[in-house]
């Protein structure tokens, strides 16, 4: 795993170490304050993730000469992330400055927020906004009065992060960098540095930048699909103090005096986690029989059999154990998380699965959740209702490979397990599930095309593309909405498909053939000859590369063709509800 936390000076040599070759993110980043050493600590965060940073750094004070002008060096950049960093110090200046009543400061900064999103997204369709909301400082106009009047500064400025809030939830390519919430994580005093924010221009000080640059990077890999999806726990001195076969049930410490609190917290964390979405499994050197005691009897127990999706207990090595849940959950390793407090596990599995994250837990498990909180590993893009189903799903999941064992072949196993589909256009509900897939779907990801539900709700109004979602179900459950395709209307007698993306979790089921099959029909309904497609190639979609070839389309240029008339139906296990 790599450091999750750098000094400026690391992310200096890791910036000019950075990889020479790989995907390149586009950032331009505006600020009222000098930004240079954020644009330092941004490079190397982007190299310590295998990216390479392309930004645009403007002038101080240029936010919005860049952002109202369309002939600004901002869009000729051409930025897939555009930061807006406004400092409190430089708001705090405006306040004091702006004739308006002190009660409507906060109303008037959110319009020219929203002016300036307007701009930016009329300007640079698709590209996201990360705005920095504001860490608090109070000038102590009114002491602690200041929070019962909104004449008052701190008053005004918390009133303009809360809106900023509300703003984001309405707006899908509004994403905030919550800079208050490091401030009470760093204190105001490591935060801000009045010698840096006279002698040049700094509004925070240099220690606090690569922190900074950490979040915008959780944030972009998130958008851009790299979100963690799973929780690998240890159980003893993990989960619970103790060892449980040593001492029993009864002996182990949970609950609500001294250390058994910190693990009951951890607990409770864990399970807002899989309430989330995020899947919780288990793999503990143990008899199963024993391991799972606790969570079926245990009084003080948080989590239960039901949250984890799967439990793997038994005295084989945890590499090969970890590798078996990735194989029933169909997710990549670099999704996944893995907490033992045993420094010998942890160093075994780092360097067995490099990209799994690991981390170095304290000694102390007082501190596992704060330790853990901090390094903030599960930052996300987006929810849907369908995370609500997540560990269900894969404990469905590991029933039907139980099941599958008992088949000789996968046909018969697919056939017997009574699969089907049904599909229809994005309808409303469908599109906050259809935007989350693109943006977490990798492997099966044709063009790695990431939409908002914003995006998906201008396509599937539009006249120039066909949408279509699937649904599968089968004997041992539903898994919701698991693929979606957004066709354009091409006026050659073309289909093109600008999308195509399915979920992992139904991977070697037969289900593309299913979808073109339904694909071709659509197309002949309405006329066109012709379905095209493209591959994009990036570090995690090889699985699909030749799925163009293997489906019967083909190749000429950088693009596949498939004839509607020529098409014969694909033979699939798979019924139409």
């Amino acid at each position: 795993m790599r450091h999750l936390e750098y000094r400026l000076s690391d992310l200096r040599k890791l910036a000019k170490q950075g990889p020479q070759h790989g995907q390149t993110v586009r950032i331009a980043l505006l600020g009222d304050s000098a930004t240079q050493f954020l644009t330092e600590a941004l490079l190397g965060h982007a190299a310590a993730r295998g990216l390479r940073a392309d930004v645009f750094e403007a002038g101080i004070g240029q936010i919005d000469s860049q952002i109202f002008n369309r002939d600004s060096a901002l869009y000729l950049h051409e930025p897939d992330f555009v930061i807006v960093f406004r400092s409190n110090t430089k708001l705090y200046e405006d306040f004091s400055a702006s004739d308006l009543a002190p009660e409507g400061f906060a109303e008037a900064q959110l319009r020219g927020v929203k002016a300036q999103i307007d701009a930016i997204l009329s300007f640079r369709p698709g590209c996201k906004i990360i705005y920095f909301n504001f860490p608090e400082l109070n000038d102590y106009l009114f002491g602690n009065y200041g929070n019962s009047t909104a004449r008052s500064f701190i008053y005004q400025l918390r009133k303009i992060n809360l809106s900023l809030m509300e703003l984001a939830q309405t707006c899908d390519a509004l994403l905030i960098c919550d800079l208050c919430s490091l401030q009470n994580r760093y204190g105001r005093d490591a935060v801000h540095d009045p010698k840096w924010q006279i002698s040049a221009g700094l509004a925070y000080g240099l220690d606090f930048l690569p922190a900074v640059a950490k979040h915008v990077f959780d944030i972009v890999t998130a958008v851009r699909g790299a979100a963690r999806k799973c929780v690998i726990l240890d159980l003893d001195n993990t989960l619970w103090g103790g060892v449980l076969d040593e001492g029993g049930m009864e002996n182990i410490q949970l609950g609500e005096l001294g250390a058994g609190k910190a693990f009951c917290d951890l607990q409770r964390w864990l399970k807002r986690l899989k309430q989330r979405g995020i899947i919780l499994a288990v793999c503990s050197k143990n008899d199963e029989a024993i391991a799972k005691e606790p969570f079926q009897s245990h009084p003080d127990m948080v989590l239960r059999l039901e949250d984890i999706a799967v439990f793997v207990a038994n005295w084989e090595n945890k590499v090969d154990n970890i590798r078996h849940i990735q194989e029933i959950l169909n997710i990549g390793f670099d999704s996944m998380v893995f907490l033992d407090d045993n420094p010998f596990e942890r160093e075994m599995v780092a360097q067995a699965i490099p990209d799994i994250t690991v981390p170095a837990l304290p000694s102390d498990p007082v501190l596992y959740l704060d330790f853990l909180q901090k390094l903030n590993l599960f930052e996300v893009a987006s929810v849907s209702g369908a995370d609500d189903d997540r560990t269900l799903q894969y404990q469905q999941e590991a029933a039907r490979r139980q099941v599958r064992a008992l088949y000789q072949s996968e046909q018969a196993y697919l056939s017997s397990i009574n699969m089907r589909a049904n599909f229809r256009p994005f309808a409303p509900l469908d599109l906050p599930r259809v935007a989350q897939l693109s943006q977490r779907s990798n492997q099966f990801n044709l063009r790695t095309s990431r939409y908002t539900t914003a995006d998906i709700e201008r396509i599937a109004q539009s006249d120039g593309h066909f949408t279509l979602s699937f649904e599968l179900s089968d004997d041992y459950g539903r898994y919701g909405l698991v693929v979606a395709l957004i066709l354009e209307r091409n006026a050659d007698d073309t289909l093109f498909i600008e999308a195509w993306m399915m979920s992992c979790r139904v991977l070697n089921r037969g289900l593309e053939h299913f979808v073109l099959n339904q694909l071709v029909d659509l197309a002949k309904r309405h006329g066109y000859r012709t379905i095209k497609g493209e591959y994009l190639p990036t570090r995690k979609n090889a699985l699909v590369k030749d799925l163009y070839e293997r489906l019967g389309f083909v190749g000429r240029d950088r693009y596949w063709y498939l004839s509607v008339q020529d098409y014969e139906m694909k033979p699939t296990a798979i019924a139409a509800e």
